[in-house]
This record gives structure tokens, C-alpha cells and sequence, in this order.
């Protein structure tokens, strides 16, 4: 049996760096024999509890280093992994374990009561919770301890799904994108060409692990070299700058809003920033003034862009081509293709805008259970289409030029209008309803609702905000609800976002 994956690589860690520091969690170092050793505990674990390959194995917790023990113990045995976004209300959290058809759900304790609000929603799959437990009811550790040795080695191609990853969804319910073992394998080479990252690496992870990003362009690339990884439960400004004084970290992955939170920090003109050599951006173009504030200290970004379905990434600029083409998300990565195609799906000159599509080993297999959604997603010659609208300049480097499915992007996060809508609308005495992205300064977008109700009813921003709270994550809803008489229409009865974003752009 030969596991051409994921699978493979602990084992191929713990033969060739045995005693390298894999990780750094919470002042504790874990060298990859540890990590290897864990991961075929979970092995064995999952395979007494019926786990077989293809099976979903879901995880919905904070960073630790049991998530990624569980995502290899996993995937050695060919089962595929689903990371909970841990933002997710209780009726997202079931869809989502619903959908994936999750056999076992390993968990935070922290989120058992959200799991129980869940229960209505649909049946929950097997249990466990992480830690230790209680005699009565032992933990993922103590689990792990107990389970008996061994497990069988499964046969599993790059082509095998390995991860399903949930994306907003555009018509009110969240996808699962299956990604392949060679998809996350392929973009995590292009992250190692194009980041140049090193074995002798320390990156910081303070972005969550459910994150494609975080996982695809983060954790896997810096696994797969044998570097270091000084993981963080969760974002700190402050405690990410002593973090990287600290242990010399020489990597860090963010969003704006992170970047711009650390300089705005008051710790932020003293720390020692001299081993910081990598840094990268994704989510949306890092502002002027956050370059400012860290070219002054001699740092400056990769940017890129991508999604879900990309694993996620599609495209990076390098610090170099920073100023030079700023605004642009750069070249393809190295084993990646992107075109520009019009309405008609023929291609377009440089300059023109039209959709983006994006080809390579590092695109999704389709949509979990969805195969109309997969094929929609796809042109005729196999390019993922990406909903988005670009252009490429004379050189070949990619701008963005407006989002085809009007996805809103706050603090690294997406959200779908048509899934906030479908909710607001059922509110009573709304009437009409459009959810826009405004700008902001800290999460670089916000949503806003902008409708119209019935004569006499009471609808206001905290009423609203009151009906979503518990059903969506809270990121998801909106800021400011807007009353408008009449919502502008196209002569087809779509709404014209673009001219609610211009009407409220100063307010």
C-alpha cells in the first residue's frame, strides 16, 4: 500500500528531521518525531472508531497542535478533513456536518454548548473532545494513549480528496470544496518556489488552521520543508510582536487588519523586528499607509490572490514588484495559469477586464455532493471560473477589477450577500433588502444593509442585527442597516449595488 499523500509526509519528516522543532505551542517545543508519533496515535485512534478512507473526519477548535495531529493521523489513513470555521453559528456548524457527511467530529470543549444548539439542526456525528477529559469522559489525549497500536496503511492517490473546505455560499448555503492531496500538495510547492521558504524557517501562525490559507499557503509548505512553526491560538498584536522577538520568527502570514493592529500597537517601535524576512498578505491590498508603517522598519509584502477553490492561491506579487505594480495581485504562482475571458468565454486582450479563470494542479476537484454547482464552476476546457472580474497589464501581472459575485471581504473573511439577504428578508416587515460591502478601516470591509420595509413597520439596525444574531456568524452581519424607500434596479429587477456603494461612500 503505498500513500502518495498528505499521508506520507510525517513519516517522511520523522525519517529525515526526527529531532527538528516541528512546533511551538504555548511554550512548548514539539520536534517532528512527536508530531509523527501523535499523528499515528490519532491513526490508530480513528481506525478503532470505524474510520476507513474517504471517510470525513471534522474538526471544529482553536489552533493547536491537535489539529494538526489530527489532520495527518487522518489522512494516513486516507480520510478526509474537515475544518469548522469556528465563527459559524449553530445552524452553519450542522449544514456544515451535514453536507460533509462527517463520520467524527473531534472539538474544543468550549464549543460543546454551540454542538448541543446544533443538535436540532440534524444528527451530529461521533464525538470527541480535545485534551484530556475526565475519567468518565476521556479526551482526544488520553484517547490517543489508550487506542491500540497500529493501523493499516491505506492506498491513496494525488488525486483522492484529502480536505473539505466550506465557502460562502452564494445562494444562501455554504460549498464544500473538495481539495485533493495533489492540490494541497501542488500549492504548497508553489508557496516554497515563490516565498522561498527554507528549512531553516520560523513562521509564525496566528491565523486560524479551518483557514485555507492559513492551511494551503501556512502550515502545509513550512511541514513539507521541515521548518519551524510557533503556533498561536489566536491573534494577539501584542503578543504576535513578542512572539517574533522572541523566537527570531523569520515568516508571517496575515490579513490587513492583523498588519495594521501590530502597527498600531504600542510595542510596535520598539520590538525587534530584524529576523522578520517574509511577509505576506492576502484578503484584499494592503493599504498605503500600512506599507508605510512597515517599509519604514525595512519589511515590505508579498501580496497575492485566490480562493477556496485555488487551495487558495492563484497569484503573488512579490515585495520587489510591491510599489512598481501596486494594486496588482501579481503573476500566476509558478505551476499556476491565469486567462481573462469575456461574457462569451473568448479570451480578451491585456487590459480588457473580463472574468478570471485560473488553472493548475492546485484547483478543486468540484463541490462537495454538488455536481451541478462543479460543473457551472468550470468552462468548457476545464478552467475554474472565479466569478471574479480582472485584467492583465503588459506584463502579465493580474489586477482585480470587481468582484462578479459581489463577495464582501472583512478581516480576511468572505461573505456572501445572498446568504445574509435570503435571512434579513425573512424579517418581518422587510420588504427589499441588499447587503454591500462599505469600506472600513480596520477590517478593511464591512457589510451594510441597505432596505426597504412595509409602511408602518418597526425594522431598524438593531432589529436586524438581533434576527441574524445566532443564525450566522457574527461577522456576517451587518454594520448599519440603511432604510431606503426604493432599492435601484437594472430594467431586469436586479439591484444596483454599485450605486448603493457609491451613495453611502461618504457616510
Amino acid at each position: 500500500m503505498h500513500n502518495h499523500g498528505l499521508g506520507s509526509w510525517m513519516a517522511k519528516r520523522r525519517l529525515k528531521t526526527p529531532d527538528k522543532t516541528a512546533l511551538v505551542f504555548d511554550g512548548e517545543s514539539i520536534t517532528y518525531r512527536q508530531l509523527a508519533d501523535a499523528a499515528d496515535d490519532v491513526s490508530a485512534l480513528l481506525w478503532q472508531r470505524g474510520i476507513r478512507k474517504g471517510d470525513a473526519v471534522a474538526y471544529l477548535g482553536e489552533n493547536s497542535p491537535q489539529f494538526l495531529q489530527v489532520l495527518f493521523g487522518a489522512v494516513q489513513l486516507g480520510a478526509v478533513v474537515v475544518p469548522v470555521n469556528t465563527r459559524l453559528a449553530p445552524p452553519e456548524v450542522a449544514h456544515v456536518l451535514t453536507d460533509s457527511g462527517a463520520r467524527i467530529l473531534v472539538h474544543d470543549r468550549e464549543f460543546a454548548e454551540r454542538l448541543e444548539a446544533a443538535l436540532v439542526q440534524g444528527d451530529l456525528p461521533d464525538r470527541i473532545a480535545t485534551g484530556e477529559g475526565s475519567p468518565e469522559h476521556p479526551g482526544l489525549a488520553a484517547l490517543m494513549r489508550t487506542a491500540p497500536a497500529g493501523y493499516p496503511r491505506a492506498e491513496v492517490a494525488l488525486d483522492d480528496p484529502a480536505a473539505i473546505i466550506y465557502t460562502s455560499g452564494t445562494t444562501g448555503k455554504a460549498k464544500g470544496a473538495v481539495l485533493t492531496h495533489g492540490n494541497l500538495t501542488w500549492v504548497s510547492l508553489n508557496c516554497i518556489v515563490d516565498y522561498d521558504v527554507v528549512s531553516t524557517d520560523i513562521a509564525l501562525m496566528i491565523s486560524p488552521l479551518f483557514h485555507v490559507a492559513s492551511l494551503g499557503m501556512g502550515a502545509l509548505p513550512v511541514i513539507l520543508k521541515g521548518a519551524t512553526i510557533v503556533l498561536e491560538k489566536g491573534f494577539d498584536a501584542g503578543r504576535a510582536l513578542e512572539q517574533i522577538q522572541r523566537h527570531r520568527v523569520t515568516m508571517l502570514s496575515g490579513v490587513p487588519t492583523t498588519y495594521q493592529l501590530m502597527a498600531d500597537h504600542p510595542a510596535w517601535a520598539t520590538t525587534d523586528l530584524s529576523s522578520l524576512a517574509k511577509l505576506t498578505c492576502g484578503g484584499s491590498a494592503v493599504p498605503t499607509r500600512i506599507l508605510n508603517a512597515y517599509e519604514e522598519r525595512g519589511l515590505s509584502f508579498s501580496q497575492g490572490y485566490g480562493m477556496t477553490e485555488t487551495s487558495p492561491g492563484a497569484t503573488s506579487l512579490s515585495p520587489a514588484m510591491t510599489r512598481a505594480k501596486q494594486g496588482s495581485v501579481g503573476l500566476p504562482h509558478f505551476f499556476t495559469e491565469v486567462r481573462i475571458a469575456d461574457e462569451h468565454g473568448e479570451m480578451v486582450p491585456r487590459g480588457t477586464v473580463g472574468e478570471i479563470e485560473i488553472s493548475g494542479p492546485n484547483v478543486f476537484a468540484g463541490y462537495q455532493g454538488n455536481p451541478e454547482a462543479t460543473a457551472a464552476a468550470f468552462t468548457p476546457d476545464g478552467w475554474f471560473r472565479s466569478g471574479d472580474l480582472g485584467y492583465l497589464d503588459a506584463d502579465g501581472y493580474l489586477y482585480v477589477a470587481d468582484r462578479l459575485k459581489d463577495m464582501i471581504i472583512s478581516g480576511g473573511e468572505n461573505i456572501y450577500p445572498a446568504e445574509v439577504e435570503n435571512l434579513v428578508s425573512d424579517l418581518e416587515g422587510v420588504t427589499g433588502v441588499a447587503v454591500i460591502g462599505m469600506p472600513d478601516e480596520r477590517w478593511g470591509e464591512v457589510p451594510w444593509a441597505v432596505v426597504t420595509v412595509r409602511q408602518g413597520a418597526s425594522v431598524d439596525t438593531a432589529a436586524v442585527r438581533a434576527h441574524l444574531d445566532g443564525r450566522i456568524a457574527r461577522y456576517k452581519i451587518p454594520k448599519h442597516v440603511v432604510i431606503v424607500d426604493e432599492l435601484p434596479r437594472t430594467a431586469s429587477g436586479k439591484v444596483r449595488k454599485a450605486d448603493l456603494r457609491a451613495r453611502y461612500a461618504d457616510r
